[in-house]
């Protein structure tokens, strides 16, 4: 099926889906909106695909459009969604999905009333190399796994009124980035965290500057994660087992594990690909899951999005942490 696409944001993180979406035998971009006409034409203009520039009424009434990707700002993430699926289309909305955990239950029932595809955009869980993690994971080849390491951290620009340190736009370590090694917990350990302790140390504009999460499952497993907007530190996601570890270097794009099974010399698996294609195996999943008819991904599915926007919620809760979205 050459699933038709619509993009709503024309920012740089949609720029990245045009190159992966290029990448790909099937699937058509047809049309690009955003809340600027001008930067939509310049979009469009700029992808080479010559798609229709126009703006979000035009796009979602546009029947060549099968599925939309949304690109835009947190903060408008939750009425961006509600207008595509009323108008009927597929949807991969760049994470987080929305601001806070009500916002998502409210998409989540409106995508199954209405029977449409509905995603989180978490292009690294379907990586070639955080999949082989989770298949030897999952075939018992570093034995129990009892601990997750992971960090995403990096020091982004310190202009006050920079997206990830406005609070009206949601900004903050957590949503924009602490997201990743929650859901790379999420994804290993399965199910909520019994227990949710974290810390954060605020900036000057209100959101998390760092941010430090411990998570207890049950049977002891246990999650040590963190992200920073103000520093840095190597990006990478350790899963310790008893028999062993696998380690994903640069989990964010990552291209490359290590395997250690106890006693054994490390193995080292590559699975590169061009860097600009990185959401292109995202893209490909979601096609495939629409061309089958499904209405959630299996890899990334909508209760598991919930639960994360609900642990996140509590965390921001003890923090004192909030958006104008929640009230």
């Amino acid at each position: 099926m050459d699933v038709k696409w619509g993009i709503i944001g024309c920012g740089g993180i949609a720029r990245k889906f045009v190159s992966s979406l290029k990448a790909l035998p099937t699937g058509t971009l047809v049309a690009v909106a955003s809340s600027s006409a001008e930067r939509a034409e310049t979009f469009a203009k700029e992808t080479g695909l010559d798609p229709v520039a126009t703006d979000y009424a035009g796009l979602l009434a546009n029947p060549d459009v099968d599925a939309v990707y949304i690109a835009t700002t947190h903060n408008f993430h939750a009425a961006n969604l509600r207008q595509c699926l009323e108008s009927g289309k597929h949807v991969l909305c760049e994470k987080p999905m929305t601001i806070n955990a009500a916002q998502a239950e409210e998409m989540i029932a409106l995508a199954r009333a209405k029977n449409l595809f509905l995603m989180e955009g978490m292009w690294a869980r379907f990586l070639p190399a955080i999949r082989k993690a989770r298949e030897l994971v999952n075939e018992g080849a570093i034995g129990e796994v009892i601990t997750v390491k992971a960090d995403l951290s990096f020091r982004a620009p310190q202009d006050a009124d920079n997206r990830l340190r406005n609070r009206k736009l949601a900004g903050g370590a957590l949503l924009d980035v602490g997201i990743y090694p929650i859901s790379f917990a999420s994804m290993v350990f399965g199910g909520t965290p019994a227990e949710i302790r974290s810390h954060a140390v605020m900036g000057d504009t209100g959101v998390d500057e760092r941010s430090f999460y411990v998570l207890e499952y049950d049977q002891g497993r246990t999650a040590f994660l963190s992200s920073s907007i103000s520093g840095s530190l190597p990006v990478e996601a350790v899963i310790g087992g008893t028999e062993g570890y696998i380690r994903v270097l640069r989990f964010l794009g990552a291209k490359e594990i290590e395997v250690c099974r106890n006693n054994q010399p490390v193995e080292k698996l590559s699975f590169p690909f061009p860097e600009e294609e990185g959401f292109k195996f995202e893209i490909e999943h979601v096609m495939e899951c629409i061309a089958a008819g499904k209405t959630e991904s299996p890899v990334m599915p909508l209760d598991e999005t919930l639960a994360i926007q609900q642990t996140m919620e509590t965390m921001r809760k003890q923090w004192g942490l909030t958006y104008p979205e929640d009230v």
